[in-house]
């Protein structure tokens, strides 16, 4: 990593939380925005100085701390009015010298009935939610320039978020669509990656997923199995009672290549499929409350 720098992080969230933690020794000075009082207050005791920015008004010390940021980090989606951050942050982002590194989504890919895909495969230019994320891509793209790593993440799991904690919780679902798959990412790997791109010279864009895409329900059962109890009914996607939002995950079937993200940025997968990371999931679980 970078050694004793400032890093920035625009949504403090999921991911970014466990890149923190596991790189704070890496910085010398660690700051980013979260949304509410209470998400400021769940921060406490971790190893950075939260500041509020809910996409509508932004705590003044975020100016300050940007212009000495070394690494900015971005997990802000974008909404119907664009990119929250660049509206309200991007003249100051334009000036920067610093490496800025954009979460994204293999969402933006438009469906390709289940083919292998890479980095340059077409996206979504709609008004759809997976849309707005490839026209925020190019946003931050025409501000940053070089200085950009675009990170597309498949769907994201780990501690506290996992196909246990949904059975667990009654909460797990077998949708079956035929002919549907999906890649995932385990939050290690993703950790991973961002400091592969913090290191990188060169500004890029790199799938960050693992190497078997599959179809939703396995994953299900294959948890199912590891706990020994009976996985839920399948449900037929054309009849299953979903959200417009979950739905919408159910758009594009691809099968995406991680090959750049492995021979670009170096970066070796701890969990390269789902049972992997599953298993170790599980493992670290026994003797205690699921993850």
């Amino acid at each position: 990593m970078m050694m004793r720098k400032s890093l920035f992080v625009f949504g403090i969230g999921y991911s970014c939380l466990h890149f923190i933690r596991s790189h704070a020794a890496a910085f010398a000075e660690i700051s980013g925005t979260v949304r509410s009082a209470d998400s400021h207050a769940a921060l406490a005791g971790e190893p950075l100085a939260p500041f509020l920015f809910d996409g509508t008004h932004a705590d003044p010390e975020i100016h300050e701390r940007l212009e000495r940021a070394d690494v900015i980090l971005v997990s802000v989606p974008p909404d119907k009015d664009g990119d929250p951050v660049l509206v309200h942050f991007g003249a100051g982002l334009a000036e920067s010298t610093a490496r800025v590194i954009y979460l994204s989504s293999v969402g933006v890919y438009a469906d390709h009935a289940g083919a292998w895909i890479d980095e340059t495969a077409t996206v979504v230019r709609d008004d759809t939610r997976r849309g707005l994320r490839a026209h925020a891509e190019a946003a931050w793209q025409s501000t940053c320039g070089d200085r950009l790593r675009i990170l597309r993440l498949a769907g994201i799991y780990g501690p506290g978020r996992n196909a246990f904690v949904n059975l667990s919780r009654g909460r797990a679902h077998r949708i079956v669509k035929p002919g549907q798959v999906f890649n995932r990412i385990h939050v290690d790997d993703i950790v991973q990656a961002i400091a592969a791109a913090a290191m990188h010279p060169h500004g890029g864009v790199w799938n960050v997923c693992d190497d078997e895409p599959a179809p939703p329900q396995d994953v299900v059962t294959y948890a199912a199995g590891r706990m020994d109890i009976p996985p839920p009914p399948e449900q037929d996607f054309d009849t299953a009672d979903l959200t417009p939002m979950a739905r919408s995950f159910y758009a594009s079937s691809n099968r995406i290549s991680n090959a750049r993200l492995k021979t670009g940025l170096g970066v070796s997968l701890r969990y390269p499929n789902y049972r992997s990371g599953l298993d170790a999931l599980w493992n670290e679980s026994q003797g205690r409350p699921l993850p």
